[in-house]
């Protein structure tokens, strides 16, 4: 059974109406197959899908990267890569299974891979607990990330996260620890890193992984800060005003290659990626493929000093910088007043003492 967004009403007319004219036997007693009436039904669900998701709202397309249907990193990990070999255990505490991780090959080629998984029903979306990932979820991947670094293996991440778990027992464990040390381990890597944001790239739980020399999006995909639900009940006290608040934190594919914070969106089918899995499977190995070939030729310090001045690039065009490529030789300057200080700190000492001796000669008389 197909779901359907609130916006989708006449494409699921049309769909219905589409499945009852390929299937005669549906209908009152048996007749003939009307191709005609196919194709011409057929035609005009292509046109509104385009025209609908075309011109999606941020809210919109929110409910396009919650949707259930859309492909997950498990289906990703399975068809993109061979022999898969599943890495459990963060060796601290225990295994957490809202993120699959493992060694794997590309094209031959040795990779690490990371997805967060949700879940594709009720009782494995519990049991990957909607892909909020724990303390433990991070510290494994820390562990494997630098494993991966060791022995030069690139690193792929599959990003699909509404944020990192925010009970209880993830806060005693140290969960902004976790959180924070993924990011640093995530920053000082010597390999090639590409994060691939497939559905809902969500505030701190995503950006622990996503920390990456390239960072990728899907057409429909979101990365933000919070979740636009959170983010109106913060600024307006009113969780309904989530189209607003959408609309303001630029959490689009589209609005987020235009502020520079991501380098590249991946084309999804009309109607979104779960109505064409294998296209936009082809479509992600084909940009996975041509990443890792932009870093064949680059040596760690390289890579390493793509990353950093990849992030301090971040905001910074139309600023007083005028050189972004040399972010990374970035120093403190001292302004004038800071310069005059040091060249003259026994002048002002010796003013200091004066000021305090006239002072205190003034208040004995």
């Amino acid at each position: 059974m197909k779901n359907y967004l609130n916006f989708e009403s006449d494409i699921k007319d049309l769909e219905n109406e589409l499945e009852k004219l390929k299937d005669p036997y549906n209908q009152s007693g048996l007749s003939e197959v009307d191709t005609k009436k196919i194709s011409e039904t057929q035609s005009q669900l292509d046109e509104k899908l385009k025209s609908i998701y075309s011109n999606l709202d941020p809210w919109q397309t929110t409910m396009v990267a919650r949707h259930e249907d859309r492909p997950k990193s498990k289906y990703f990990i399975d068809n993109l890569f061979q022999d898969f070999i599943s890495l459990s255990g963060d060796r601290y505490y225990g295994e957490d299974k809202s993120v699959l991780t493992g060694f794997a090959k590309f094209n031959g080629k040795s990779i690490l891979v990371i997805g967060q998984e949700k879940g594709d029903d009720l009782d494995s979306r519990i049991e990957r607990n909607f892909g909020m990932m724990r303390p433990e979820g991070y510290r494994k991947t820390i562990r494997l990330m630098e494993l991966a670094d060791r022995f030069n293996i690139p690193i792929i991440s599959f990003i699909d996260t509404p944020g990192a778990y925010p009970g209880v027992g993830a806060e005693e464990r140290g969960q902004a620890e976790a959180i924070a040390r993924s990011i640093e381990c995530c920053m000082k890597l010597k390999v090639p890193t590409i994060a691939i944001i497939i559905g809902e790239g969500g505030s701190g739980g995503a950006i622990a992984l996503a920390s990456s020399n390239k960072v990728i999006m899907l057409e429909n995909a979101i990365y933000s800060v919070i979740s636009p639900e959170g983010c109106a009940t913060i600024l307006w006290r009113d969780p309904k005003k989530m189209l607003d608040a959408a609309k303001a934190m630029k959490l689009s594919a589209k609005d987020l290659l235009k502020l520079e914070i991501i380098d590249e969106i991946i084309d999804e089918p009309a109607g979104g990626a779960h109505r064409d899995k294998s296209l936009i499977l082809e479509n992600i190995k084909k940009s996975i493929d041509k990443n890792l070939r932009y870093f064949d030729q680059m040596s760690k310090d390289e890579i390493f000093n793509e990353r950093k001045n990849k992030f301090l690039r971040i905001g910074r065009s139309g600023g007083f910088i005028s050189n972004l490529d040399e972010l990374s030789s970035l120093q403190f300057k001292s302004n004038k007043f800071d310069q005059i200080l040091n060249l003259n700190k026994k002048t002002v000492f010796i003013i200091i003492v004066l000021s305090i001796f006239f002072s205190s000669l003034f208040f004995f008389l």
